[in-house]
């Protein structure tokens, strides 16, 4: 987008946080008018367990929003993750009420018993260079996204199930459960929301030493860049894929 001579970046921003929501439908209503008038594009999920959030916009409106969602005690620790764009990636706004902001069809998530365990970037990287965790265990890097969302990146050696929806991470997973045995295993994913929910659903079918990376790839990209990562990163937008730098790729997963 040009204004004079100058692009106009766009800043997009993805967050969610699993906390039990009550008053949805106010909420909707809330989020829907000030993002419109605040300008903004993208999608807002809204469920029983949490909120999920993809929003474009300027600087000034993103900023505004973050501190409008922040006023609520409930959503007051929400940590976006940021990448830029020269136009927006969504064509409107919508604010949606689910029955999950990430659909597995196990009701395992309960806001209030808290978060899944989970690893930041920096950690994560020291153990992949080496090649285990502090404990001295082996690192399994375990990929709980899409198989079109794999094709485009993920991490070396990482393991997925091939699944066309997250729906089918759970029964894979039990047939497979045996092989983690003695080691740690990281679920990832995009922006951290489904390798979270996994890490919670592993826990609960005995796997011991369970963590989720910390704010997902994007997060990842962000703080340590594409150590040990091969590919982009796709998302659900019209950029299609970001590199590692968290720079647009859209047509590259089409040549």
């Amino acid at each position: 987008m040009l204004k004079g001579f100058f692009i106009v970046s766009v800043v997009n921003i993805s967050c969610y946080k699993f906390v039990t929501l009550n008053d949805r439908e106010a909420l909707k209503a809330d989020l829907a008018a000030r993002c419109i008038e605040l300008g903004l594009k993208g999608t807002i999920l809204l469920a029983p367990e949490g909120i999920n959030v993809f929003l474009a916009g300027t600087r000034a409106s993103i900023d505004a929003i973050v501190a409008h969602l922040r006023a609520d005690p409930r959503f007051a620790d929400l940590a976006p993750k940021e990448s830029l764009s020269a136009e927006p990636p969504f064509k409107r706004m919508r604010v949606r009420l689910k029955k999950e902001i990430i659909t597995m069809k196990h009701p395992l998530i309960r806001p209030e018993a808290g978060r899944a365990p989970s690893v930041a970037a920096a950690t994560l990287k020291q153990w992949l260079d080496r090649g285990m965790d502090d404990a001295g265990r082996p690192v399994v890097m375990l990929d709980t996204r899409n198989d079109y969302e794999v094709a485009a990146g993920t991490f070396a050696n990482a393991v997925d199930y091939d699944i066309g929806i997250f729906s089918e991470f759970p029964p894979r997973l039990a047939a497979h459960r045996a092989d983690y045995a003695g080691k740690t295993v990281v679920s990832f994913c995009t922006g951290g929301i489904r390798c979270e929910k996994a890490a919670i659903h592993m826990k609960a079918i005995g796997i011991e030493h369970v963590y989720q990376l910390e704010g997902g790839i994007l997060k990842y990209f962000e703080e340590v860049g594409g150590a040990h990562y091969h590919g982009d990163c796709f998302v659900f937008d019209e950029r299609e894929a970001v590199s590692a730098d968290l720079q647009p790729t859209a047509g590259r997963l089409h040549r």
